[in-house]
């Protein structure tokens, strides 16, 4: 490969990668369990934003039901904003020669 094309290409990494860092700061998912009854906010950097408990989770006492409403909300966010990461990595390197399918360290 060619110095310049070589050159050409870092750049576009650095646009893409630039690019990716702002969208992250800017995606925001909302996820809910058990009805709605535990609902979290959850930003691009995977954290929590936000947490909604309703006041009936706690008149029943149950501790365990409580933790796997939290735990369940929190997987769904975070596997929201896996999906986020991922269109927003396909939509920008769709274009780019030898970019799709690659795996970015730090984003999944």
């Amino acid at each position: 490969m060619e110095v310049k094309a070589l050159q050409q290409m870092l750049a576009q990494f650095r646009q893409v990668q630039e690019t990716l860092e702002k969208q992250i700061g800017e995606i925001e998912v909302e996820a809910s369990a058990g009805g709605g009854m535990v609902s979290v906010k959850m930003n691009g950097q995977k954290q929590l934003t936000d947490v909604k408990i309703e006041p009936e989770v706690f008149k029943s006492k149950d501790h365990e039901m409580l933790q796997e409403l939290f735990m369940s909300a929190v997987n769904e966010a975070t596997r929201r904003v896996d999906d986020a990461l991922s269109q927003q990595v396909k939509d920008l390197t769709g274009g780019m020669p030898g970019m799709m399918g690659m795996k970015i360290p730090g984003l999944f």
